[in-house]
């Protein structure tokens, strides 16, 4: 599977473990570097001290790279900047806000620098911002979509026809068969969120987990369109907010009922019921808890079996 995504980041497998929020900690990025992807923590719900503190123990449990994933919406994000580049973190993701103001200063800084991105458009900017490889995220995703609510499966060809960049595929890929898929529509690799927010290494509380594992197809869905969509599971909350949208609700009442601190109850608290709960539509095909290690040589094994199927079997070959 060797390719340039490999050699962009120096890792065995073009595998990148998404940075989500209150999931993405030193454990589950280094365990998934340890097996020859590439690990992201999470920035996104640490305070800078605390980043700080994952990444150096990040440095202690692995010395293969990992990375570091920095909405740029981030209240605190120039600490957060100063913190990576202090720590010499060799590899930031950005996503979720201009990748000009702060792609520069990275790069300066001997950091490679990926952005992620949900149409073509952005595609192209982000380029013109310097980045150093993208990530399109279709609307299958867990938390945070784009407004365009592009599927991975059209997303992925048209970014592929405007950029060169090293292309990782993200939404909706969570099996050994979906990564084939991805690379087949153009992608060098894939980012990988929901499997992995229910590794044991996860920092997710376990109701969250079990609740993941519990739901079935149809019960994500993307709320809040009018403040940024997210795909949430359904749950008490998340039908205060759909029953406030219906009655026409302005952005500013919607704010109010998400309140502050949503996320952090639902997925790292485990409140079930008034908790922000974010996972990605793969989730309804994920059955078990298990170690990041076993969840990356599944992917692995499977992603194998697609190929030499594809390559060997006649049910593939309809063009004679």
């Amino acid at each position: 599977m060797a390719n340039k995504i490999c050699t962009l980041f120096g890792i065995k497998y073009p595998i990148i473990q998404g940075g989500m929020v209150w999931c993405s900690g030193y454990k589950l990025a280094t365990a998934v570097s340890q097996s020859g992807g590439l690990g992201l923590i999470g920035a996104g719900s640490m305070h800078p001290d605390t980043l700080r503190e994952h990444l150096q123990k990040a440095k202690q449990a692995t010395q293969n790279p990992f990375g570091v994933n920095i909405p740029l919406l981030y209240p605190e994000v120039e600490k957060l900047i100063d913190i990576v580049i202090e720590e010499k973190v060799k590899i930031v993701f950005t996503s979720a806000g201009n990748p000009k103001t702060w792609t520069s200063k990275l790069k300066e800084n001997g950091v490679t620098v990926v952005h992620v991105v949900s149409s073509a458009k952005f595609a192209k900017k982000a380029e013109e911002a310097g980045v150093d490889g993208i990530v399109a995220e279709g609307f299958e995703a867990g938390g945070h979509n784009g407004r365009e609510e592009t599927t991975t499966l059209t997303l992925i060809p048209a970014v592929r026809r405007a950029t060169n960049l090293p292309l990782l595929a993200a939404g909706g890929i969570g099996t050994g068969e979906g990564i084939l898929a991805a690379m087949l529509l153009g992608a060098d690799g894939v980012q990988i969120g929901s499997a992995f927010a229910v590794a044991k290494e996860s920092s997710a509380s376990p109701a969250f987990k079990q609740k993941v594992i519990d739901i079935t197809e149809g019960d994500t869905m993307l709320c809040l369109k009018k403040l940024a969509p997210v795909r949430l599971i359904k749950n008490a909350f998340f039908e205060s907010v759909t029953q406030a949208e219906a009655n026409g609700a302005k952005a500013e009442e919607l704010s109010q009922l998400l309140g502050k601190g949503r996320a952090k109850k639902g997925i790292f608290e485990g409140d079930m019921v008034n908790g922000e709960l974010e996972i990605g539509q793969i989730s309804a095909l994920l059955t078990e808890i298990l170690p990041a290690g076993e969840i990356f040589g599944k992917l692995l094994h499977d992603y194998k079996v697609a190929f030499y199927d594809l390559t060997n079997s006649s049910k593939y070959n309809f063009t004679h």
